[in-house]
């Protein structure tokens, strides 16, 4: 999954008071956009054992963490194009690797928020 240039600027407006957030943009920039490639460099730092696979890596990471990422007060965030709120909700959880919460985040609302909550919205 590779992110444009614009749209890391605009995670950068967004997340300019939060160093760790812009050392990952940093990142991602340096791994040309690629995503995957970025989050599996920031598994490793974080201790993670990734695994062989990017894409199926980060895939499964965030499904992991689905049934938080799309609790409705963070999810109505997601939709407005809000990520402060869920980045430091993330962040406050002691299990979730902090250092992976800007790619988690951007492969949700790469994948579309809704899209990627649908499984949960057919158990309620």
């Amino acid at each position: 999954m590779k992110i444009t240039s614009q749209e890391i600027a605009q995670f950068r407006s967004q997340l300019a008071d939060d160093a760790q957030a812009m050392e990952v943009l940093d990142l991602i920039e340096d791994c040309e956009g690629d995503l995957e490639d970025a989050a599996m460099t920031l598994a490793i730092k974080a201790g993670q054992e990734p695994g062989t696979t990017n894409s199926e890596w980060l895939d499964a990471l965030a499904k992991k963490w689905r049934t938080l990422l799309c609790e409705q007060q963070y999810r109505d965030d997601l939709l407005n194009g809000s990520v402060a709120g869920m980045m430091s909700h993330l962040r406050s959880i002691p299990e979730f690797p902090k250092i992976l919460a800007t790619p988690v985040l951007i492969y949700v609302l790469k994948q579309g928020v809704n899209n990627f909550c649908e499984p949960l919205d057919f158990l309620k």
